[in-house]
């Protein structure tokens, strides 16, 4: 049990990047979280975070724990918790297949055992969206927030990018030049993208460099988890959210290629139908993911 609660500790401290918003979290105090976190570190033998005025960064030995510990130790909390009430009805939920599958699915499963039944939509957000506003649908997650009279929307989470690529195409990048000058370091890479209009590449090239990027496009996958099996294959370089990135990174299969001083983020919203307030099926369903993506920074 103690053995858990330093890990859960943890879990919070990295996922936080904040010792004094872990320990609110937790409803501990500082000194207390910190004292937890120097006798895992005394445990494992290895520092797991570094102090800056901004708050902790992990270390690679801290990356590689928590990417060990986080689904264990989070099933247990949740075994240990609160069992969840009894919840009837049908939930009807649309969203993009790799968001589902990776995020939301798993969260929802213990609602599913305690009698609600959840029927997902897969596809595009404009078609979903548009499903939303027709009440044909209960809750969309989209990254795309359009003005619409049926649909409000709540912010979920800030998803952050990362610029990866296989290791033998990261070693054609020169580090000097992609330091002076990173269009150029770059631009023999193919790409790999969600979309022929490269809506994230796109996004990630003027947010960092000033400009969409003139790279060929080698493949075109409307999945994310597709574009990085694409990318792990050394079909090209592109542009993921971390959650799926960092696993491939400790796993060695791809590696980061650009390291900016603010990453790219993405908001992942809950789109509701405005024209009746949400069943309690529903709102069973919005609590929990509420709660359950203040961890979902990364896996």
């Amino acid at each position: 049990m103690r053995d858990l609660e330093l890990l859960a500790t943890f879990l919070e401290v990295h996922r936080a990047a904040s010792i004094t918003r872990a320990a609110a979290r937790l409803g501990l105090s500082q000194p207390a979280v910190s004292e937890r976190i120097a006798r895992l570190e005394q445990q494992t033998g290895e520092a797991l975070f570094t102090r800056s005025r901004a708050g902790v960064v992990a270390t690679a030995a801290g990356d590689r724990l928590a990417l060990r510990v986080a689904e264990p130790v989070d099933r247990l909390r949740e075994v240990w918790a609160e069992p969840l009430p009894a919840t009837t009805g049908v939930v009807r939920i649309g969203g993009a297949s790799d968001v589902i599958a990776a995020r939301v699915v798993p969260a929802l499963a213990p609602l599913a055992a305690t009698g609600l039944r959840i029927e997902f939509t897969l596809g595009l957000a404009d078609d979903l969206l548009d499903a939303a506003e027709r009440a044909e649908l209960d809750l969309v997650l989209s990254s795309v927030r359009r003005a619409r009279p049926g649909v409000r929307y709540r912010g979920l989470i800030d998803e952050e990018f990362a610029l990866v690529g296989a290791p033998a195409l990261a070693r054609t990048v020169d580090a000097e030049r992609l330091e002076g000058d990173p269009i150029a370091a770059l631009a023999h890479l193919p790409l790999v993208a969600y979309a022929p209009e490269l809506p994230i590449i796109r996004r990630y090239w003027r947010s960092q460099f000033g400009r969409r990027p003139a790279n060929p496009l080698a493949m075109v996958v409307p999945d994310l988890r597709g574009v990085l099996a694409a990318v792990i294959a050394g079909v090209g370089v592109s542009t993921l959210p971390r959650y799926l990135t960092d696993p491939a990174v400790v796993a060695g299969t791809v590696e980061v290629l650009h390291h900016p001083v603010e990453p790219p983020l993405n908001t992942l919203h809950l789109a509701i139908p405005a024209g009746a307030p949400p069943t309690p099926a529903t709102t069973a369903v919005i609590e929990r993911l509420t709660r359950l993506a203040q961890s979902w920074d990364t896996l």
